[in-house]
């Protein structure tokens, strides 16, 4: 019984999985159950009986991924370098997925909710990872700097400095550092 439960449980485990790689490479609108089940290695029926349909897959994706990103974002709370190289990282891992399922976050219900949850996820983060540095600050000024610390380590931010203007993961790393450093007043190294 206990073996049969493994099976069971890695099977679903590998088609979350691979729901969750199609949105990153794919628009989410146009990831058959197929496909999701060639990339898991299973038939469709097996995808169904698992999830019920492609809302509840999506759904157990979601999960799958607000889990994933969490951890790849850990950082220890008040490490600015830390925290950057952390941001980064995932972006590196993550960033182009995750612009590809905001570009389509007005398309489709479930999309919408993923970004929505992934917004208060990055919010959360910087709460978390920057607390020790906004216990320093009172309202309504501790309110502007989270809104501005949010937008020094947002995907789009990494965008603009990676993709669009082609800078190395180093430089990247430097200027949101240096973002980061302007905002909470501290040191940082030239970028």
């Amino acid at each position: 019984m206990k073996t049969r439960a493994e099976t069971v449980e890695a099977t679903r485990r590998r088609i979350v999985q691979a729901a969750f790689g199609l949105q990153t490479e794919r628009l989410t609108p146009a990831i058959a159950l197929e496909a999701v089940a060639e990339r898991a290695g299973v038939s469709v029926q097996t995808v169904l009986r698992q999830f019920g349909s492609r809302v509840g897959l999506f759904d157990a994706a979601m999960e799958y991924g607000a889990e994933v990103v969490t951890e790849e974002r850990r950082a220890i709370p008040g490490d600015v370098e830390g925290a950057t190289r952390a941001i980064v990282e995932h972006y590196e891992l993550r960033g182009d997925g995750v612009i590809l399922l905001l570009a389509q976050e007005r398309v489709e219900e479930a999309i919408c909710r993923i970004t929505e949850r992934g917004r208060k996820l990055h919010r959360d983060w910087v709460l978390e990872t920057f607390a020790p540095s906004l216990e320093k600050v009172a309202p309504p000024d501790k309110e502007a700097l989270i809104d501005l610390l949010v937008v020094a380590t947002d995907v789009y931010t990494w965008k603009l400095l990676r993709r669009d203007r082609g800078l190395s993961r180093e430089a990247t790393e430097l200027r949101i550092m240096h973002l980061l450093s302007t905002l909470l007043g501290t040191s940082h190294k030239e970028a």
